[in-house]
């Protein structure tokens, strides 16, 4: 009788985690890629200003498990995920049980990620990584990217120490034995400047316009986008207008971040936002709309390089759930 009445339990719990049970049609699960921080800024001010309600949807915005999110949204776990165009083209350019997602918006406009390292390093252009200890993910990625801008360079890319990353964050990275770090300018260059560390900062987007990628992105269950539309709208509708709003109010925009994630350091949030503002949309024409030839080239560059098992060229995103 134990076993069964676990058995009931867990059922139960699976029915109500996957929506097993009777399901409503504007039920939205969001799964966030990280602690929340400002690239979440607009989905957190939707739900404060009861926009998602407005459209009939109940929203719930969740961090999921360490690398996970994929997975759940490919699972129909969740409807959207934020995550990355780096990251999803090995899950959708499989030659077998390809993952049925799509990004459906460019959260940040362009590239804002690159290398930080302290100024005393004197790492002010790719080459100048030879010689130095670079805290790395371990990632075909990450390695194939440092390779192209340091030979690209002229530097000599066997001559860069790779060593695995184990601080929490970046500061502490480049505190101990690293030298230089990946980073999103946004928060960790923004906490720098927050704590008055001075840096130099190599932007990826800027080195190489190929390597300008979609970083991060919001991206949706594909199968259930091709069911419900309509609903898909509704829900970017909503997240357009948060994103607005934090473009046009940031300092409000990151109060309410902050009262969602009260953890967060408020002068960092603030901070960050403000540099922000004007990187949500950038040059594109509406928030969140992706240029088919930006995130082609780079998906080209990643089958180049080894790091897709086919050519995807363009596909892998739409703009036409977008308002």
């Amino acid at each position: 009788m134990k076993k069964i009445s676990v058995c009931m339990l867990i059922a139960a719990v699976i029915a109500a985690v996957t929506g097993c049970g009777k399901k409503d049609a504007g039920a939205i699960r969001v799964l966030l890629d990280w602690t929340p921080n400002t690239n979440h800024t607009g989905l957190f001010v939707a739900l404060e200003k009861g926009w998602y309600a407005e459209e009939g949807l109940n929203v719930t915005i969740t961090q999921p498990p360490e690398d996970e999110a994929l997975v759940l949204l490919a699972s129909g776990r969740a409807q959207f995920a934020v995550t990355f165009q780096e990251s999803m083209g090995p899950a959708i350019a499989k030659e077998k049980d390809a993952l049925p997602i799509t990004a459906a918006a460019a959260i940040i406009s362009h590239n804002t990620s690159g290398i930080m390292s302290l100024k005393e390093s004197g790492i002010q252009r790719p080459a100048s990584l030879a010689g130095n200890r670079f805290a790395s993910w371990e990632s075909p990625l990450v390695t194939a990217v440092i390779r192209h801008i340091v030979e690209n360079d002229g530097g000599d890319f066997n001559a860069v120490k790779m060593i695995p990353n184990f601080a929490a964050d970046a500061i502490s990275a480049l505190q101990t034995d690293v030298d230089a770090i990946w980073i999103y300018y946004a928060w960790d260059g923004i906490a720098a400047e927050v704590n008055g560390i001075e840096i130099d900062f190599l932007d990826l987007g800027a080195i190489d316009s190929v390597l300008d990628f979609y970083t991060p992105v919001l991206a949706v269950n594909t199968n259930w986008a091709k069911a419900n539309p309509q609903t898909a709208k509704k829900f970017l509708s909503a997240v357009s207008r948060g994103y607005n709003y934090a473009m046009q109010n940031p300092g409000e925009a990151a109060d309410i971040l902050i009262k969602h994630a009260p953890e967060l350091d408020r002068q960092l949030a603030a901070r960050s936002q403000e540099f922000l503002k004007t990187r949500y949309q950038g040059d594109a024409a509406r928030w969140g709309e992706i240029d088919p030839g930006r995130w082609g080239g780079f998906y080209r560059w990643m089958f180049e390089h080894g790091l897709l098992e086919k050519d995807i060229g363009e596909g892998g995103f739409t703009n036409e759930y977008l308002p």
